[in-house]
């Protein structure tokens, strides 16, 4: 099988492809090629050795979905891609849309529908976990700076703004408040997500959902050290009970078909766990679930080809992450190729 990965950003703010490439090439089963399906020619994921056999520069989707099918039409008939898998947050409805032209052409994927995208979006959550009991920090949907300085009383600082696609800033005051909204609506539009601080330890979830409403498998951790950018680098799978009857409820409830994570904190105040964000794809660190035991980006290449694969039951409690920064060196050749040639 040729199995093509996007999102080979592995920098401070790392893509969830390079792990997702270790955890295929790790499986005694898997005996095809990997290519790296690239929007940066210094995406360090290019010039990692032994990663992929091949890889190619794509235009962002925000370019139109007939130039960006055009230039994957063009590598299909190069490599015989069987399966792409995406694993950006920001290409994924390009793909949904494109899935059929996709099949036709002989290339698989395993994604969610719209439907399920939108249900899981940052604006969506809060009435998605009210409605089957989750618990989740309060919120509200702003539009404008008018509407920030009308907040309920009850929402006290320090208060959450959230982009409604990326990005999260913890403000202490109204002017920061402001601050952070028109940073974030400029960046990302509109709603702005104004959500109640909760504080305590966070915890995520790597899960994979058959589309049919089952769980293959879940994997949970706590972060041990999180960045100023509020990534985990460093974490130890947990074995939670109550993170896994959630898990199980949201891919349940959704029929979730793919990769997601779900990020909680576990609440100082009551000890509950708030689920604060379900997104779409495999994280950047699910190489940790692979390594305790659940291989889930080689069960989701098993799902795409119809096979049936047996829920994974177990995983090892107590497996450690530490990501590190290393230094890739290259020639100036290497680098012209991809960047001018958009293949190496």
């Amino acid at each position: 099988m040729n199995i093509a990965v996007t999102g080979l950003n592995a920098t401070d703010n790392p893509g969830p492809g390079v792990p997702v490439i270790r955890s295929i090439k790790e499986s005694k089963e898997f005996n095809g090629k990997i290519i790296g399906l690239v929007y940066d020619s210094l995406e360090p994921g290019i010039y990692m050795e032994n990663l992929a056999t091949k890889c190619y520069q794509i235009p962002y989707p925000s370019s139109g979905l007939t130039h960006f099918y055009d230039r994957l039409e063009l590598i299909h008939e190069k490599e015989k891609i069987d399966l792409i898998i995406p694993t950006l947050d920001s290409e994924l409805y390009a793909f949904i849309k494109l899935e059929d032209q996709l099949n036709r052409l002989g290339i698989k994927t395993f994604l969610p529908t719209i439907e399920q995208l939108n249900i899981r979006g940052k604006d969506k959550l809060f009435n998605f976990c009210k409605d089957n009991g989750i618990k989740v920090p309060r919120n509200v949907l702003v539009n404008s700076v008018q509407e920030l300085q009308k907040l309920p009383d009850d929402f006290d600082f320090p208060l959450v703004v959230k982009g409604i696609f990326y990005d999260a800033q913890i403000v202490n005051n109204i002017e920061e408040a402001v601050s952070a909204f028109q940073k974030l609506s400029y960046k990302w539009g509109f709603p702005i997500i104004i959500q109640e601080h909760v504080a305590g330890d966070e915890f995520n979830v790597v899960a994979l959902g058959n589309g049919k409403g089952s769980l293959t498998g879940a994997v949970a951790m706590r972060k041990l050290y999180i960045t100023e950018k509020g990534k985990g680098w460093a974490g130890v799978t947990i074995n939670e009970k109550k993170l896994f009857e959630i898990s199980r409820l949201v891919i349940e409830k959704t029929k979730w078909q793919s990769g997601m994570e779900l990020e909680f904190i576990k609440s100082k105040n009551d000890n509950e766990y708030y689920l604060l964000e379900i997104n779409p794809r495999f994280p950047a660190w699910v190489y940790l679930a692979t390594a305790a035991g659940q291989n889930l980006p080689y069960a989701l290449i098993k799902l795409a080809q119809g096979e049936k694969v047996e829920p994974f039951e177990n995983f090892t409690a107590g497996t450690i992450f530490v990501r590190s920064s290393w230094d890739l060196i290259t020639n100036i050749k290497t680098f012209e190729k991809i960047s001018t040639l958009g293949e190496l």
